[in-house]
């Protein structure tokens, strides 16, 4: 029983990403119209000082004839911070396709799906950009963005000012518009259309007198429990999207801020089905929070898997000999 095992050259060789990203919007659609489909994650507590959990994620979607299981942890202090694999497995009879890198994938797929969020929700004249977090994934979200938008300004802020520093020397060499580094949340967040953030935050740090009417922010962070990146005034305050309704009031923004579902207006893949439920004027704040869901995985891996095979890319291994 052969499996495709794939590096992370390999992945980021495989890889299209304006096509991938054509393939989550689909896939968003899809996925809200089909309650069926279970849950798509599992979080454990890792017993570390510096860790901070174990994830399974579970991927199907319709249409794919397969499923992934994504195993991987999260150490903030490490680089990369996520490390794992992704499984995929032939639907129909169990089979393992493929093992591969998750690193990538999850890198990619999570700032494509956080740019689709932000894309949709934010007024169409948004061009202004505030970063909070320079890490992997506040590069991740500046770079998927410009696939969809016109930017033309850039703030980032992150405590440690030698990571925002070098955030800013290397994002300045792909991306041809001025980026400054903000003394403060507050000094970044002031004149921006976008806010998108990717912290570690238990605590809330963007605060409804700190935005702007019209403003769009996109929280990341808040992908476990009791992270938390936006105050409760400012989700009572705007129109509030998720990935997931369910995972995100039992796992999300909502769940750390003691709100529940009913706090949620609508998921992205029904407001991309029907944009009323998003924005529908230039002064409403709108947020998008997610938790990250693991048909996105199966999306990429799938996609990987099939131009890996056309292209006699990775290593053929028999786990049954």
């Amino acid at each position: 029983m052969s499996t495709l095992l794939l590096n992370r050259t390999d992945v980021q060789q495989l890889l299209d990403v304006p096509k991938v990203l054509d393939l989550l919007e689909d896939a968003f659609r899809l996925y809200s119209s089909h309650k069926s489909i279970p849950s798509q994650r599992s979080n454990s507590s890792l017993p570390l000082e510096h860790a901070s959990s174990m994830v399974v994620f579970p991927g199907l979607l319709p249409e794919i004839p397969a499923y992934t299981v994504k195993v991987h942890a999260k150490y903030p202090n490490k680089n990369p911070s996520i490390k794992g694999v992704i499984h995929l497995h032939d639907i129909y009879t169990g089979k393992l396709l493929s093992m591969m890198d998750s690193t990538y994938i999850t890198a990619v797929r999570t700032g494509l799906a956080g740019a689709l969020g932000t894309h949709t929700l934010a007024k169409k004249s948004a061009k202004k950009i505030a970063i909070i977090g320079c890490g992997v994934q506040g590069e991740m979200q500046l770079k998927s963005i410009q696939y969809l938008r016109e930017i033309e300004r850039v703030w980032i802020f992150d405590k440690n000012y030698e990571k925002a520093n070098m955030f800013s020397k290397k994002i300045q060499n792909e991306i041809k518009v001025p980026i400054k580094i903000s003394v403060s949340v507050q000094d970044a967040v002031r004149d921006a259309d976008i806010i998108i953030s990717a912290t570690w935050s238990r605590e809330p740090f963007i605060f409804l007198n700190m935005i702007k009417p019209g403003t769009h922010i996109t929280t990341l962070g808040a992908d476990e429990l009791g992270k938390c990146e936006v105050s409760k005034e400012v989700v009572k305050a705007s129109i509030f999207i998720s990935d997931d309704k369910k995972l995100v009031a039992k796992s999300g923004a909502i769940q750390s801020l003691d709100l529940s579902e009913n706090d949620i207006q609508a998921e992205l893949g029904e407001v991309l089905m029907n944009p009323l439920l998003g924005r529908r004027n230039d002064e409403q704040i709108t947020v998008f929070g997610a938790v990250g869901l693991a048909f996105q995985d199966l999306v990429s891996a799938w996609y990987v898997y099939q131009k890996a095979k056309q292209n006699n890319i990775g290593l053929i291994y028999n786990f049954m000999g």
